[in-house]
């Protein structure tokens, strides 16, 4: 075949045994996939949504060919190099390519580096590298939630891997004006270096991305949307808050809670019944020994206005009723190598594979029976990664292939499990809980949550990071643990504090939820099932003393009073894919200051939130974006826009500022 060809709107280019191809996915985006086998794959993975018919304009030279859609541009080489650029010609993107294979290359180098690196794993597929030019001036926002404070991920190198408290969501932004998704569910990583971005997959068939050019963030989270997928519209009750904690171990218990939240007259939405409040891990069913009447007990709480939310896990104890019969129909998870135990917490457990579509209705089919059926609504998805005892990537193996190569698009497809059992029972507005996510879990009504995170200021600094770049990702509904997970004593001051500033930036993110496993613990009320599990100390918003209590009921109170507003933030995000928090940037682009700032955010584009993220802190500096006046909700003094103000914190407030005069 010719080095460039016009194949059917798309542009081919062929050299020795590469094929790359090249098509309009969408307004102004374009889809990038290159392999050395004999045909592509017909996997779109992220893509799943519909792009719509889209006219591109393909013009083929002798040293190079081009194709353009909207606003983006790619040009490629006979060398084989790629460049995007935009609509006024500047480039966004080019590949990193040094060598002398062509005459016709307006560069010569003899470093020999191929920007498309096919290394062959020995009888196997490939270990994919994809290497760009970097730009040391660009930033990059994005790539889900990994543990660490930094929101420009400009320098930094991530693990293309699932893990508890790590969500590998590949969809960037940067500042230059383009979105990126790599749309590759294989564990690798990628290297935002100062001279070259790598990308790899440690083993692939085929590269596979897509490129998108905006005049705005807004405008490519929103091209980005039309592909990948929006969230459903938020049910209203999941807009206020949810009361939860490791764990309730008895039926009486959490019905006391929720009563006691109902006779303080204190607002609450959901309450949760934890793990292990089953027989055995792959059971999916109330234990009847502590849960009696589970029917009962939801009747009660529907009628308080409070809806439950159960946790589910993937694993499948050997013991479980249901272990022999998932084993027989293949519906397990496989290793490699070893004994076939893939977590040994309480148990000895293998996970479900949720990439097989037989083995996702067997586990709706139980969880409909148990829960369903019974009034329950809404679920928590834990485990979701899924967590292993020992990550070794390449030891797993499930229907869809092997986990190093497949691995990362678990967790979707365990939203995807119980999304399309509850569609088909005709539930709308649909939303689950999980700990991890990957690109276009969205559309399958996933609520992430940052993991099992440590109770202190540096993990909450963490968590302001992590929740913005999962929006800018693409997963619009992200919460955490008020307070982290792992530690804090109700009774010790400084965890007081820490609660207390941890709730008021919880009542600002999407989700409003309380959670932890308080110190000390509770002992176990037995010795088989999941009463052998341990309880966590009280968690609930009466239990850090009468001053952090009146603080927190104020910020009930406020959350309330904003639900009209955030009906509206979650409309946006349903219809247009738009981020509930955003950096600043996302509604101040031409802001250059918007920019620098990652200690702050947007709750929409009217509600500006400056958490206090440092112990004793009782004051600290805010930004106001330019092109605004902003109010100061506490104190009601309206200030300019593009300036940098000191604002007092005292323990009662987070520093909040609304645009042009909105009011709740």
């Amino acid at each position: 075949m010719a080095v460039f060809k016009n194949e059917n709107g798309a542009l081919l280019y062929h050299y020795d045994a590469e094929t790359v191809r090249i098509e309009p996915w969408g307004a102004d985006s374009l889809r990038v996939r290159a392999t050395k086998n004999a045909a592509f794959t017909e996997d779109n993975w992220a893509l799943a949504m519909e792009p719509g018919k889209t006219e591109a304009q393909i013009c083929i030279e002798e040293k190079t060919a081009s194709i353009c859609n909207g606003k983006i541009c790619a040009k490629i080489t006979r060398a084989g190099k790629l460049t995007f650029c935009n609509s006024k010609g500047e480039v966004l993107l080019e590949e990193y390519l040094r060598n002398r294979k062509d005459v016709y290359a307006d560069y010569c180098s003899a470093l020999d580096i191929d920007a498309r690196e096919f290394k062959p794993n020995i009888g196997g597929d490939y270990h994919l590298s994809m290497r760009f030019v970097s730009g040391a001036n660009e930033k990059i926002y994005g790539m889900g939630q990994y543990q660490q404070p930094y929101l420009d991920l400009k320098g930094t190198d991530l693990e293309l891997a699932q893990r508890n408290s790590q969500a590998s969501v590949p969809f960037m932004i940067s500042s230059l004006g383009y979105g990126f998704l790599w749309n590759n569910p294989a564990v690798g990583r990628v290297i935002f270096g100062k001279n070259i971005t790598t990308w790899e997959a440690y083993s692939t068939k085929q590269l596979d991305y897509w490129i998108t050019a905006g005049d705005t963030p807004a405008q490519i989270e929103e091209s980005y949307a039309k592909v990948a997928g929006t969230v459903p519209m938020m049910p209203e009750y999941a807009m206020g808050f949810w009361q939860c904690k490791l764990r309730y171990q008895t039926q009486d218990e959490l019905l006391h809670v929720a009563r006691e939240y109902k006779r303080r007259g204190l607002p609450i939405s959901v309450i949760v019944i934890d793990y292990f409040h089953w027989p055995l891990q792959g059971d999916w069913r109330f234990d009847p020994v502590y849960w009696p009447d589970p029917d009962a007990m939801i009747r009660e709480l529907k009628e308080m206005g409070i809806e439950l939310m159960v946790s589910i896990w993937p694993t499948v104890d050997y013991r479980s009723e249901n272990y022999e019969e998932m084993l027989e129909k293949g519906y397990l998870v496989r290793t490699e190598r070893g004994f076939r135990i893939v977590m040994d917490f309480q148990g000895n457990t293998i996970h479900y594979d949720a990439t097989n579509p037989d083995a996702r209705a067997y586990l709706w089919n139980k969880a409909k029976k148990n829960y369903y059926d019974k009034g329950v609504r809404i679920f928590w998805l834990d485990e979701a990664e899924p967590e292993y005892t020992v990550y070794d990537f390449e030891n797993y193996r499930y229907y869809l292939g092997p986990n190093v190569q497949i691995g990362n698009v678990y967790p979707e497809l365990y939203a995807k499990t119980f999304y399309d059992g509850m569609k088909a029972e005709g539930q709308e507005n649909i939303i689950n809980l999980l700990r991890c996510a990957w690109a276009g879990s969205q559309k399958y009504g996933a609520l992430v949550w940052s993991g099992d995170i440590h109770s202190s200021f540096a993990s909450l600094r963490n968590q302001v990071a992590a929740g913005l770049n999962m929006g800018i990702a693409g997963i619009p509904w992200f919460t955490t643990d008020i307070g982290g997970f792992h530690g804090g004593n109700p009774d010790d001051p400084d965890f007081r504090e820490l609660l207390v500033r941890w709730f008021e930036y919880g009542t600002f993110c999407p989700v409003m939820r309380l959670h932890g496993d308080r110190e000390p613990h509770k002992p176990p009320m037995g010795k088989e099932g999941g009463a052998a599990c341990v309880s966590g100390a009280d968690n609930e918003v009466w239990s850090f003393g009468e001053e952090a209590y009146e603080i927190l009921c104020s910020y009930l109170a406020l959350r309330e009073k904003m639900k009209p507003y955030i009906t509206e933030l979650m409309r946006e995000a349903h219809e247009k894919g738009t981020p509930v928090m955003r950096p600043l940037f996302y509604d101040a682009p031409d802001d250059a200051k918007a920019w620098e700032i990652e200690d702050q955010y947007m709750f929409g584009p009217d509600v500006l939130v400056a958490p206090v993220l440092y112990d004793k802190a009782r004051s600290r500096e805010v930004y106001l974006p330019e092109g605004s006046e902003w109010t100061n909700y506490w104190t009601g003094e309206t200030l300019a826009g593009g300036q940098s103000v000191a604002v007092d914190a005292p323990l009662e407030q987070i520093p909040l500022f609304t645009r042009n005069g909105r009011t709740f």
